[in-house]
């Protein structure tokens, strides 16, 4: 019977959960629901001075809103510290670690001895035969894992394929510091283990990690659980991801108005394929995700492909779905606190309504804020310049006459108000816009809405005779 498979997101609580960490959760997320297995969260938080509980809690919130779980209960790496040491113990009594006793400044003389001769720097294992009773007392000492000299370390890579290191290259690196606390080399290799971790899926930066990491599970006589180093994320450029890129946090994302089943769309395709499928349901990523289809090659972030994804999804919603989930994200939303508390039951109702209207252009939940704001602004509206320069002497008089067509219109439908305004068009012998662009001006505070004949429907015939009215000299 096949061992189930175990795959855990393990990010580090410094900061957000940045753009390429969500792939990672997601990633594993996906091949632990694929295979039937479980995905466990681990929060590596042995920096003591970067680890904050706001940054935590940033990670798990973003994870939430992504709508990705993890089974079993949140590990964090610094409460299992003396389960760390344990096994550096373990490893000094077994000969497979030993006590080094170099200061900083012996250390630093061999670097530049290194150097000087044209070599790489690196530990030279002063300590690792030498008889213990040389141990100076009263030093300090870190605790170094024997590594292997001659041949290879290898790890046979689902992305990246055999990565051979000559272990002349791999030094014997510290596991336990001179204070007790273990390296996150160490630490990570003994979590996993303890946690029966079967697949590890993290970013190709972590590459250069594993070598090291196999040597500590050789030496324990673990078994080394598969691996998959996936890409790093670039620029459109091709240029390592940067926050004008969009290197930024999940709630970033969030706060600029994408979905998050957009977000996992998007996320899933940055470096991973099936084959021609650009849009895919949760359903169907968990039903064909597979380490196989993800690519050597560095995935390429664009905000473009982003919106138009997003839109895509805004699109496919009821326009009930996309109220609701427009009027619960407003707290998360720039000015999304100052729209809500001008929400009245009506102007609930006029937003539900005009949803029609707003979707189709729009990308983001954003721009349906933007695009209702009229709904909302409070009377007399301020008129942004283009707007005003509309209301001008002689768009201040049609809109009288205007005015005084609509008052007579019964009843207040989109359709019963363009016939009037068309109307009056026709009588004074003028175009349809010389009475729409101040009428529009009026009604929104903006020289750009929809329909205007919409708007006025959704405004109802009280607040936009009102708005008009305000506009009208005298």
């Amino acid at each position: 019977m096949a061992t189930p498979v175990v795959t855990r997101f393990a990010p580090s609580p410094t900061g957000y959960l940045h753009i390429g960490g969500a792939r990672t959760a997601l990633f594993n997320w996906l091949y632990a629901r694929h295979t039937g297995g479980q995905m466990l969260l681990r929060i590596e938080d042995t920096d003591r001075e970067r680890s904050t509980e706001p940054a935590i809690a940033a990670i798990l919130d973003g994870l939430h809103w992504l709508g990705l779980t993890w089974d079993g209960d949140v590990v964090y790496q610094f409460a299992r510290a003396a389960r760390h040491r344990e096994v550096a113990e373990q490893l000094l009594a077994s000969g497979k670690a030993y006590r080094a006793y170099e200061t900083a400044e012996e250390l630093n003389e061999m670097r530049a001895k290194a150097r000087a001769e044209g070599r790489f720097p690196r530990y030279e294992g002063t300590w690792r035969d030498a008889d213990p009773k040389l141990a100076p007392a009263g030093v300090p000492y870190v605790v170094r894992i024997k590594a292997p000299r001659e041949g290879d370390t290898v790890i046979e890579d689902r992305v990246q394929g055999r990565v051979a290191f000559p272990n002349g290259d791999l030094d014997d690196f510290i596991i336990l510091r001179s204070d007790g606390t273990p390296t996150y080399m160490h630490a990570v290799v003994v979590d996993d283990h303890d946690m029966g971790v079967t697949q590890i899926i993290r970013g190709d930066d972590h590459l250069t990690n594993a070598g090291r990491q196999k040597i500590i599970y050789d030496a324990m006589g673990w078994p080394v659980p598969e691996m998959a180093h996936i890409p790093l994320i670039h620029g459109t450029d091709g240029a390592k991801l940067s926050k004008r890129h969009g290197a930024l946090g999940v709630d970033a994302y969030r706060a600029m108005g994408y979905l998050p089943e957009a977000m996992r769309n998007y996320l899933v395709r940055l470096g991973w394929s099936h084959g021609d499928a650009e849009i895919m349901s949760t359903e169907e990523m968990t039903t064909w995700f597979d380490l196989s289809g993800i690519n050597r090659a560095p995935a390429r972030f664009d905000f473009a492909k982003l919106g138009s994804l997003n839109a895509h999804y805004m699109r496919a919603k009821s326009d009930d779905e996309l109220t609701e989930l427009l009027l619960a994200a407003l707290p998360h939303l720039p000015n999304g606190a100052a729209f809500a508390a001008k929400l009245t039951d009506g102007r609930r109702a006029a937003l539900r309504a005009a949803m029609p209207l707003f979707k189709d252009r729009a990308k983001t939940l954003v721009d349906l804020i933007d695009r209702a704001a009229f709904i909302v602004a409070e009377r007399p509206l301020s008129l942004q310049p283009a707007a005003a320069a509309l209301l001008d002497d002689a768009g201040r008089a049609a809109l009288a006459r205007t005015l005084s067509a609509l008052r007579a219109v019964e009843p207040w439908t989109a359709a019963a108000t363009e016939a009037a305004v068309k109307d009056l068009a026709l009588r004074e012998d003028t175009k349809l816009g010389a009475l729409a662009q101040p009428l529009r001006a009026a009604l929104t505070g903006s020289a750009a809405s929809p329909g205007i004949f919409d708007v006025l429907a959704i405004l109802g015939r009280e607040e936009s005779l009102a708005r008009i009215a305000d506009q009208v000299p005298g």
